[in-house]
């Protein structure tokens, strides 16, 4: 095995569609229903924090808190 400088080294790359199979997956089964809706519509119905707490009737801070645990949950999944 060659030597790696560690400077701009990443490790391996996954192709783009298994890494989305691997995104879907993990908010399909780590992520509470609540949590998966707020995921997805602040990343892939392009929705902001203010409209998705409007469209909820919740407040905007719920939202961000929500949306970071799910963050954080789904990086910690995707790590392994």
């Amino acid at each position: 095995m060659r030597n790696i400088p560690f400077e701009g080294y990443e490790g391996p790359r996954l192709p783009p569609a298994t890494q989305m199979q691997r995104l879907r997956r993990v908010i399909e089964r780590e992520l509470t229903q609540t949590q998966r809706e707020i995921i997805l519509a602040y990343y892939f119905q392009d929705k902001t924090i203010p409209q998705i707490a409007a469209e909820r009737g919740i407040q905007r801070s719920s939202v961000s808190r929500c949306l970071r645990r799910a963050e954080k949950k789904v990086r910690l999944c995707l790590r392994y």
